[in-house]
């Protein structure tokens, strides 16, 4: 007896995965037209950065009322995370500095590419808010100063600067300090980042706020008044 003929026809398994890879295919081509839309309508930016596990994201959400990606652990967050609102976009950087599981490379690659995206959107960039862990400030720029280096909060606040980009510091974790301790430590936060006089009279736009504990009024108020001045009215009703 002859032998049956061999089947050609491809396996059901086989067919079903060269399907969902077609699928999947499709779905991220559509996925990326999206947001590349969403990009071209973007006039005007607000860009959140700072050292990992500073409270960025937690900020954000208790901000926008937006879910945004959080961690416990320095360096949860390695991409920009982008928050859209018609015309207007909230970029939440990543974390640089120290972070758990990462190689002092990516680590310096996370920095570079930080200041990459800024600069490749400068134009549509108008603020930018510093987020920095009150409490330990000046013990971590201290520990940089004590190896004759510039710390990188320094450096980010400078190249804004340079940038022309208005840069609110918000001074998170503000209720890990006790209430009559407080101007003393904002008024040593401003000295280091450069600033003449106590940090209510400086110039600088300081916003003491605590991300978990729910106050960030003062963070509202300065992007209120910075959007009023542009005459952005109309980008309030994105925050609480």
């Amino acid at each position: 007896m002859s032998a049956p003929p061999v089947s050609h026809k491809p396996k059901h398994g086989v067919k079903r995965k060269h399907n969902l890879a077609k699928l999947k295919t499709r779905q991220k081509a559509k996925a990326i037209e999206k947001i590349e839309k969403k990009n071209d309508a973007v006039t005007f930016e607000v860009v959140f950065v700072g050292r990992s596990n500073v409270g960025k994201s937690t900020l954000l959400k208790n901000l926008t009322g937006r879910n945004v990606r959080t961690g416990k652990r320095p360096g949860v967050t390695l991409k920009p995370t982008h928050l859209y609102f018609d015309d207007f976009l909230i970029t939440d950087m990543p974390g640089f500095g120290f972070m758990s599981g990462v190689t002092r490379e990516k680590s310096e690659d996370v920095k570079n590419n930080i200041v990459q995206y800024i600069e490749e959107h400068a134009d549509r960039i108008f603020l930018a808010v510093q987020v920095i862990d009150g409490p330990a400030f000046a013990e971590i720029t201290g520990r940089w100063d004590s190896r004759d280096e510039i710390p990188i909060d320094l450096e980010l606040h400078d190249f804004l600067e340079e940038m022309e980009i208005i840069t609110i510091i918000a001074a998170n974790k503000m209720d890990k300090v006790k209430d009559d301790e407080k101007d003393n430590m904002l008024n040593e936060i401003v000295k280091i980042f450069g600033y003449d006089g106590t940090w209510k009279e400086c110039g600088a736009l300081v916003a003491p706020v605590s991300a978990r504990g729910g106050d960030i009024r003062p963070l509202v108020s300065h992007l209120k008044n910075e959007f009023h001045k542009m005459k952005r009215d109309d980008l309030f009703k994105h925050f609480k």
